[in-house]
């Protein structure tokens, strides 16, 4: 006669919350046993306190801890040897979470930078009250008699590593003044990355904005239509001039549907 303790497969999982095919496979792989097997219908039994040792492998499988870690110390586990491996699981969550993070970031800053170039003025120059942004800036750039910017732009990526930039980040140039972004537009002395966790912002404040199509380098007459417009409104222009490509690659799939946004701080004269 059965043991009037013991409970069925169907009735401990029913009092554990763990369904029949998990107990199966944990006395397959040998990790929880049943207590007895029936004499007649070989049916799994269990005692009721083994949910104590079922409640240790779900602990330790709700923290990410393998199956085969679980079973390895399962039966001579002691204080010591769960603080050690909880304190391994604690180092892969955090990288993990970091991980997490940085992807969170990442998409964060695209929807950002997609949405301002869905609604921007195309093909004019204003004055906006815009909101601070951080970033990383990169090494001096050095154009050859080309004076494209794929050479220095890979030398930009090449660095990436010891400058401590994620490329995944989308990446803007950088003009020391704007003087300089109206002699050479398409060559900006620096390009940077849009990595929140940079220590450089140019603060919010009022810039002069413009905003054109093209491919990259590709400005057409917007420098000069900002040129224009801050001698006509009586501005000056401080500081460098940031180019943020709001739309490229990712967001469109033709170069000349590329959006670039330029911005310099102003005050009036």
């Amino acid at each position: 006669m059965k043991d009037p303790t013991l409970l069925s497969i169907k009735e401990f999982a029913k009092y554990t919350g763990v369904n029949q095919s998990t107990l199966r496979y944990y006395d397959e792989i040998g990790l929880l046993k049943p207590f007895e097997r029936g004499d007649e219908n070989n049916y799994r039994y269990y005692r009721p306190n083994q949910s104590m040792t079922l409640n240790f492998i779900n602990v330790l499988t709700d923290l990410g801890v393998s199956l085969s870690a679980i079973k390895n110390m399962s039966s001579d586990r002691t204080p010591e040897s769960i603080l050690e491996l909880l304190s391994r699981q604690e180092t892969i969550l955090d990288r993990k979470l970091k991980d997490i993070q940085n992807t969170y970031s990442i998409i964060h800053t695209y929807r950002n930078i997609i949405q301002s170039g869905i609604f921007s003025p195309i093909g004019t120059a204003r004055v906006e009250e815009l909101e601070d942004f951080r970033f990383i800036l990169g090494s001096a750039n050095e154009f050859d008699d080309s004076g494209t910017f794929y050479k220095p732009f890979m030398e930009f990526c090449n660095r990436a590593d010891d400058n401590r930039i994620n490329l995944s980040y989308p990446v803007g140039g950088y003009h020391y003044d704007f003087e300089s972004f109206i002699d050479h537009p398409g060559q900006p002395d620096k390009f940077f990355s849009l990595d929140p966790s940079g220590n450089c912002t140019p603060g919010a404040g009022k810039y002069l904005t413009g905003y054109t199509y093209g491919y990259y380098g590709e400005f057409g007459d917007i420098p000069q239509k900002m040129e224009e417009y801050a001698k006509k409104h009586n501005l000056t222009t401080q500081g460098p001039v940031y180019v943020l490509y709001l739309l490229d690659e990712v967001s469109v799939p033709e170069p000349g549907d590329y959006l670039s946004q330029f911005i310099v701080a102003v005050e009036e004269k």
